[in-house]
């Protein structure tokens, strides 16, 4: 309550500013017309690794169960084509703390005109909370040097042994080698538990020391902003995916700038050109890492 100065009382009221939930401008800038998705794509397309002794460029896929490992290299491979393309086994059931991918396998991108693009995507078991469950760091640590053969079902129990003569690699060449290292993480979860980000650490030192580029890619984008759900365009400009990436960016230790937002292909997967140029985007600079890292192999 109040009073004037002619002492008629009155009544006060408290106003609740509500914070933005977008920023004014972007805090990217991305060009999002068909133009920008063709020259993106064609940019894909016409890749070849330059000055080094690989023949393909090999990205190794990461991340805690339930990030969209599988679902991203599909997406990737949709965008990349211009058609749906399910061939990386994906679960979709967002509750499951168990990791759907059992075995290491290699995802090959088709030319319009036959053979392959000289990019691999290799996918992994899924980081588990907890010990003696989930892939373990050490087996990771052997993909990035090229040790681990496709098809080696991970046993979380134990790390891949040299003696093992099926599924262990003793002379990998540099095509068999991990030229960029991927992390995925789901920016709708709560948090990454104490032991996924003690194995994530292990797996980053090893990286480093071998000099392998690392990023991470933020997925389920849509279910963390209604603003992003109702409109991928508006991705830098939600001020919560801001928060959550700069919240991964400190836990994981990659910084903000190479940390790309996408929206995986699962719910509807007819080709988008917003969701293609995100993704798009997030693979040049995949590809442009790993050609750095090969010419200095």
């Amino acid at each position: 309550m109040g009073q004037t100065h002619t002492g008629q009382v009155y009544e006060t009221k408290t106003v609740y500013v509500e914070r933005p939930r977008t920023f004014k401008d972007p805090w990217r800038k991305i060009d999002w017309t068909r133009k920008q998705k063709e020259d993106l794509q064609k940019f894909v397309m016409d890749y070849e690794p330059d000055g080094s002794k690989a023949k393909k460029l090999r990205v190794l896929i990461y991340g805690p169960v339930g990030a969209g490992k599988s679902s991203f290299i599909n997406s990737v491979i949709t965008a990349i084509r211009g058609r749906s393309y399910v061939r990386a086994e994906a679960n979709n059931a967002r509750k499951d703390t168990k990791s759907f991918t059992k075995e290491y396998k290699a995802h090959k991108i088709r030319r319009q005109g036959g053979g392959h693009l000289p990019i691999v995507f290799s996918d992994i078991m899924g980081l588990e909370d907890g010990q003696d469950v989930g892939v373990r760091a050490e087996d990771i640590q052997l993909a990035m040097e090229g040790h681990v053969k496709e098809g080696y079902k991970f046993n979380p129990t134990s790390t891949l042994s040299k003696n093992d003569t099926t599924h262990y690699n003793p002379c990998p060449t540099p095509d068999d080698q991990v030229h960029v290292l991927v992390c995925l993480l789901n920016v709708n979860s709560t948090e990454i538990t104490p032991s996924v980000i003690q194995k994530m650490k292990a797996i980053r030192e090893k990286a480093r020391d071998l000099g392998i580029p690392q990023i991470a890619i933020g997925t389920h984008i849509d279910k963390c902003c209604g603003i992003i759900e109702k409109d991928v365009k508006d991705v830098y400009k939600s001020t919560h995916l801001k928060k959550k990436m700069t919240e991964f960016s400190s836990a994981v230790g990659i910084p903000l700038n190479c940390l790309f937002p996408v929206k995986n292909y699962s719910d509807d997967p007819e080709p988008k050109d917003d969701m293609d140029i995100l993704i798009l985007t997030a693979v040049k600079h995949i590809l442009n890492y790993g050609d750095d890292f090969l010419d200095d192999m």
